[in-house]
């Protein structure tokens, strides 16, 4: 692990600074059949795949828009860009991927994490893959860690079988949007009893104007193994509507863990409506963390689906909602199967008239009997003008359970700034360590180099908080 850390010079002006577009030029906006058809051309998929998506996209036509959560009533689908290609191709080195959007990049501190402290990394930049590499140790093992219109050409079998099976296109109107649109993303697949000691991570980078992303993250964690990824993504601003309706399907096998970790940042021109679900199975360990920020409106609930006898789940986020933002998110746990457990805890930051919504769904079925369950959901408000809400969905269908809920608002303690302030600290800073000191237990289950780039994230959206 790196004692230097990669983030320290992180500024606000890095995520929001674009690069120039020339691969924009006669690029359409709006979404079509015509459309969907030129994706699945562009990257020569099999049959299925095409007819996957016209179905995808018929489902879309059909479904309404949410009516309930964030407001979208304001998101123009008609001006969003849904696919653009770079002008480049994939490489495994570095040195080979453009050197404008390698600055990027390198400016993000990618490169550096993975000399020291990753086993894998995939770079997506607008609708495609520009470069991904597997260390040699766990390739040997038999770890495949590719981008998702690779795995789809050399994996065919395992990703049909699993593609779009956790969540369906029918879950709801932007999970059909996916269907129709995907490209890019991951695919990770951990053979049994492989445990892989290093995190493997992908980046994915918005830059275009009005641009819409659309990655595809596919993980089956085999029985016996064990892997840890990690994603990241940002966006400049524009002053006009982006959208990101990603999708993220995790399969955990009996005896297996996963661990999945995100810092989202895009920027407050953003739509961040993203779905990730888990099916983990017998004696299966799933642990999402998570940290949303940048985007205007964000509408964000991983599920567990603990289908197998003594599976369990770990949820642990943070949002933080400043000026013009409604930061929605929560977490989702089914009990499906005896002996099930899990654990929520979910921490919200507000400032500058932001809003902070926990919606959170858990369900026991009749038959999971001897089940755990515990939210906990822990609010700070930095002003008068800002908002937070719980809002709790718990559906106990038998009673060998123990369930548990708690949920506290608060603001940031008079006592302690006074206290700080009264050492010479200036009061800016004081109000940064205070709520840095809340979100701790989260940040601290990122790695070494992802904690510090979130508690720099929470240093910039605190700028300018006194008063």
């Amino acid at each position: 692990m790196s004692s230097t850390p990669i983030f320290s010079g992180l500024s606000r002006e890095i995520f929001d600074t674009a690069n120039p577009t020339p691969y924009m030029e006669g690029v359409k906006k709006g979404l079509s059949e015509e459309l969907v058809r030129k994706i699945s051309s562009d990257k020569s998929e099999p049959e299925w795949m095409l007819a996957h998506r016209l179905e995808c996209l018929k489902i879309f036509r059909e479904k309404p828009m949410p009516t309930w959560g964030a407001d979208l009533s304001t998101l123009d689908l008609d001006d969003i860009v849904y696919y653009a290609r770079p002008g480049t191709t994939e490489t495994d080195d570095w040195g080979k991927v453009p050197e404008e959007i390698r600055r990027v990049y390198d400016r993000l501190g990618i490169p550096e994490a993975e000399r020291k402290v990753l086993a894998g990394v995939g770079a997506q930049y607008e609708s495609e893959v520009v470069y991904h590499n597997l260390k040699e140790e766990w390739e040997k093992l038999g770890v495949i860690f590719l981008d998702m219109d690779d795995a789809l050409e050399l994996h065919p079998e395992m990703v049909r079988k699993y593609f779009m099976k956790c969540v369906p296109p029918t879950d709801h109107k932007f999970a059909a949007l996916h269907g129709a649109v995907w490209s890019g993303g991951t695919f990770l697949h951990v053979p049994k009893n492989v445990k892989i000691r290093e995190p493997l991570q992908a980046y994915f980078r918005m830059n275009a104007r009005n641009m819409g992303q659309f990655e595809h993250t596919l993980i089956i964690v085999e029985e016996g193994a064990d892997a840890h990824y990690i994603e990241g993504c940002s966006a400049p601003k524009y002053g006009s509507q982006a959208l990101h309706a990603g999708l993220v399907e995790i399969f955990v096998k009996p005896g297996a863990k996963a661990r999945y970790a995100s810092v989202e940042n895009w920027s407050r021109d953003t739509y961040n409506l993203n779905t990730k679900r888990a099916i983990v199975e017998r004696d299966g360990t799933m642990e999402w963390i998570g940290g949303n920020m940048g985007s205007g409106v964000t509408m964000l609930y991983p599920c567990s689906m603990l289908v197998g006898e003594g599976a369990r789940c770990d949820h642990l986020a943070i949002a933080f909602a400043n000026a013009g933002q409604w930061q929605d998110t929560g977490a989702k746990v089914f009990h499906m199967a005896p002996h099930t457990s899990s654990k929520v805890i979910s921490k919200s930051i507000s400032k500058g008239g932001g809003a902070a919504i926990y919606r959170g769904t858990l369900k026991v079925a009749p038959h999971a009997h001897d089940c755990t369950a515990s939210v906990e959901c822990d609010a700070l408000l930095l002003d008068e003008l800002s908002r937070t809400d719980t809002i709790p969905d718990m559906q106990i269908r038998n009673n060998d359970v123990t369930i548990a809920h708690e949920a506290t608002v608060g603001k940031l303690s008079e006592e302690d700034l006074f206290y700080l302030t009264s050492r010479g600290i200036p009061e800016e800073q004081a109000k940064a360590m205070i709520v840095n000191g809340f979100i701790e237990p989260i940040v601290r289950e990122l790695p070494l180099e992802y904690a510090v780039e979130m508690n720099r994230l929470i240093e910039l959206e605190m700028e300018g908080s006194v008063g």
